[in-house]
């Protein structure tokens, strides 16, 4: 998960007078909304069916007015904490692959895979002017519902990964305690925000709505829509790495595949490789902000049911009554 320049810094900043106000107006819009404290103890709101953090809402209302994809940009969709950097990885290094020499001169050598592909809602709707033309690939955790029309009405491509709802509280909690630790802030308890994840209060949250936004826009245009599961993947890294490279238009050839080009890939991203990187354990991103973010808090386990260790029994099953019964009738069946 993602932070952005509150208000007050976008306003203090010395930006452009259209960028104050465009702010001003965006927390008069969230000052009407519906709030409830989230799960880092500060105001969520409800906007378009879904809770937002501050940070979040006023760069989704940024792109949803002003940002305008290219015909060959492709989406790379997800909740936060369901498999969002892996994601970025393969497909960085699938999609450059022909530029290198060797595996070794891969950016994500030097640059953790958030930095090789930005976000649309916290980079991009900052600085649109930002990216790299050549590098189609850009990343949000923004519902299908709620992305720029201009997104949806184009023919954009969108990959979509989710993962157990169970593992993905775990790491997402961690993932906000840990962000809130190094900034002196002591975090809320597991057990309290379990209750705001089960009712759906979450960055982006309800969870449950946004994996089915994707799945059944996924089905009405699997031409443009590839849905994913985290746990697929893990199980058959290879299969999954060539159909992201067939799906994004840059499939391996015969001799790609002779000489190891996708176990080469899939190593470069594996979770031991990307975690051990210098850049990965001690590099930090977002230093122009007043809340830099370290690297390592991106990677911390990468394994499939790691939420025995954290949640009891009777926490697993509930979480799992939960989604069994909002995803009833769609067809989807998440792993377990």
């Amino acid at each position: 998960m993602e932070s952005s320049l509150p208000s007050t810094q976008i306003l203090d900043s010395g930006e452009s007078a259209e960028r104050k106000n465009e702010a001003k107006n965006y927390s008069e819009v969230m000052s009407t909304l519906p709030k409830v404290k989230g799960l880092r103890g500060n105001d969520f709101y409800l906007y378009q069916r879904f809770w937002y953090a501050p940070f979040s809402l006023e760069g989704l209302m940024s792109v949803q007015e002003h940002f305008n994809p290219q015909s060959t940009d492709i989406f790379l969709a997800s909740f936060p904490k369901t498999g969002t950097t892996w994601l970025k990885a393969l497909t960085f290094a699938i999609l450059t692959r022909s530029r290198l020499s060797g595996s070794t001169t891969s950016s994500l050598l030097t640059k953790m895979p958030h930095d090789c592909v930005l976000f649309l809602e916290f980079q991009l709707a900052q600085n649109p002017g930002n990216r790299d033309s050549a590098i189609p690939l850009i990343s949000t955790h923004v519902p299908y519902s709620c992305l720029p029309k201009s997104i949806i009405s184009s023919s954009c491509k969108i990959i979509y990964i989710c993962r157990d709802a169970k593992d993905s509280f775990v790491s997402l909690w961690y993932f906000v305690a840990k962000l809130q630790r190094s900034n002196n802030v002591e975090p809320l308890p597991l057990e309290e925000v379990f209750e705001l994840f089960c009712n759906g209060i979450a960055n982006y949250g309800p969870y449950w709505d946004h994996v089915l936004g994707y799945w059944r826009a996924s089905l009405e245009f699997p031409e443009k829509i590839l849905f994913l599961t985290y746990e697929e993947m893990m199980k058959d890294t290879a299969a999954h790495a060539t159909k992201l490279a067939e799906f994004m238009g840059c499939s391996f050839t015969l001799e790609e595949e002779e000489e190891g080009e996708v176990q080469k890939i899939i190593s470069m991203c594996s979770f031991e490789k990307l975690s051990n990187l210098e850049v990965n354990k001690n590099g930090k991103r977002r230093l122009d902000t007043s809340i830099p973010i370290q690297n390592s808090i991106y990677f911390r386990r990468g394994k499939r049911g790691d939420w025995e260790n954290h949640l009891t029994p009777e926490m697993g099953a509930r979480l799992d009554d939960i989604m069994e019964q909002k995803l009833k009738g769609s067809g989807l069946k998440l792993p377990r």
